[in-house]
């Protein structure tokens, strides 16, 4: 049912399209480096990307960048007994400690809200926060953050009286004896997306109305589809509830008697998703949610749990302010 993304356009080696290489001229040559050296004057090297050797999780660029911060000196955000920040940085999984400490020489680096310019400050890991170009820092260690793909006939609940599949069913013996919590829910018909944490504050926060979190949904109904149904619901409908509308809406794909539709939404009440396609006469056939926030399901099979990579929580944590 998920639509698969076409692949971007690359060029190609080698291909009757691209220019040809001009000959290589001699030392005295007009175009010559200078003093007749024949070298390119040098380009800067580009900036290394926080967690660019990670392995796992997806690459999901800058952050937004918030005000910029004060400087070191109006606060002294120092701790004698503390970590080298270049060091602490470098157990996150940002980089090697010497790409950390470029990152701080070149105003990188935020502790505690304020840039750090200057090597040899040291922090506590438990009272002090960390960013690097506007990604968080999960300085705790025993943290934990995961994604599920939760498949149909699955409830969201870590464990059910009445004997049904749940969450807890899928969890490896790594994580059976974690206190973790779902962050949202999906009714038992539902697929897709569902993030378990041990973070109390980061759940809380991205349940929160005030943090208007964004999820996006793919949804199989009936078609084809009446023109102007998506202003409708992007207008606003009326349910027993309130009004409702969603961010975004997008026609994916139709075949004979069905379309799917792409929505994006920040409201979090019960079943909204099937409640606002059964306003508008498109009773939902089908629902997967694909993103919550900027974390996003991929091409993760059905039924597996993976942990979130250092930047993807980073830029979870980011979303809602922590």
């Amino acid at each position: 049912m998920t639509p698969t993304p076409r692949s971007g356009s690359h060029g190609r080696g080698g291909s009757s399209g691209a220019p040809k290489k001009p000959r290589s001229q001699g030392a005295g040559a007009k175009g010559a480096g200078a003093k007749g050296s024949g070298k390119s004057p040098k380009t800067p090297a580009p900036k290394s990307r926080a967690f660019g050797r990670e392995r796992f999780g997806q690459s999901l660029g800058p952050v937004k960048q918030n005000p910029p911060a004060r400087t070191q000196a109006e606060r002294d955000v120092h701790d004698p007994d503390g970590i080298r920040l270049q060091k602490l940085m470098a157990q996150a999984g940002v980089a090697s400690r010497r790409v950390c400490e470029e990152m701080i020489l070149e105003g990188r680096v935020e502790v505690d809200g304020q840039i750090v310019t200057e090597l040899g400050l040291r922090v506590d890991p438990k009272s002090s926060t960390v960013a690097v170009d506007g990604i968080s820092l999960q300085l705790k260690e025993n943290m934990i953050y995961l994604v599920f793909n939760k498949p149909k006939g699955v409830v969201s609940t870590m464990d059910d009286p009445e004997g049904r599949k749940n969450i807890s069913d899928f969890l490896k013996n790594k994580y059976a004896h974690e206190r973790l919590f779902h962050v949202g829910r999906l009714d038992q018909a539902t697929e897709g997306l569902l993030l378990l944490t041990n973070d109390g504050e980061l759940a809380n926060r991205l349940t929160h109305p005030k943090y208007e979190v964004p999820k996006t949904y793919l949804v199989q109904t009936k078609g084809p589809m009446e023109s102007g149904i998506s202003n409708q619901l992007k207008r606003g409908i009326e349910l027993e509830d309130g009004v409702t509308k969603v961010d975004a809406f997008k026609l994916v794909d139709s075949t004979p008697g069905h379309v799917l539709v792409e929505v994006v939404l920040h409201s979090g009440k019960n079943r909204i998703v099937r409640r606002l396609f059964d306003a508008v006469g498109y009773p939902v056939e089908r629902l997967v949610r694909l993103q919550v926030g900027p974390i996003r399901l991929g091409d993760q099979k059905q039924g597996t749990i993976r942990v979130l990579g250092n930047q993807e929580v980073g830029h979870l944590l980011a979303s809602v302010g922590l």
